[in-house]
């Protein structure tokens, strides 16, 4: 049974939230986003709240029930406060810089990493060893910090490399004589 689906998503004052068959959509301060439900749950909008419920007892659909209750919560803190993510960088010579409208990355490699940033995707660099990524849609937001986490990882010797903001680095030791 789901414990996430059970309760219902409360629709903030300043955020229009409309349900139309499995379509929700919702229009806030920072923008306008949209979900289409699984057609194995219900979605209803009554009285300020939205709420999610599975239309039978199959595993599929209890499983869809709790992920598309948490789709929708992500819809409205998206379009009321929006999310970030903050990269930190390691290494000597690692930095990070904006040029126009790319994240110009310096990685140790031979050549610098010049990534062009989204639609609706906001990135700043406030230190050369700082980025935040900031947007309306969590799931863009997370995979664009993935993908520049992706052109160097965190390494387990040094350490060196990209990592999210408070992430634990389980760290190796060197070669022994």
């Amino acid at each position: 049974m789901s414990r996430v689906g059970k309760k219902p998503v409360s629709v903030p004052s300043g955020v229009t939230a409309t349900v139309n068959g499995q379509t929700v959509k919702m229009k806030g301060s920072k923008g306008e986003l949209q979900f289409v439900v699984p057609s194995l749950v219900n979605v209803a909008l009554d009285n300020g709240a939205i709420t999610v419920e599975p239309k039978n007892q199959s595993k599929e659909a209890r499983s869809l029930w709790g992920t598309s209750r948490a789709q929708v919560a992500n819809l409205v803190e998206g379009v009321s406060k929006g999310f970030e993510k903050r990269l930190e960088i390691t290494g000597v010579g690692y930095r990070a810089a904006m040029a126009g409208k790319a994240l110009k990355l310096s990685l140790g490699y031979s050549h610098d990493i010049e990534y062009e940033i989204p639609a609706g995707i906001t990135i700043t660099t406030p230190k050369p060893t700082e980025i935040v990524i900031a947007g309306i849609d969590r799931q863009r937001v997370g995979q664009v910090a993935a993908e520049i986490r992706d052109y160097r990882g965190p390494e387990p010797y040094k350490g060196k490399g990209v990592k999210y903001a408070g992430e634990f680095i389980f760290r190796k030791e060197g070669k022994k004589k």
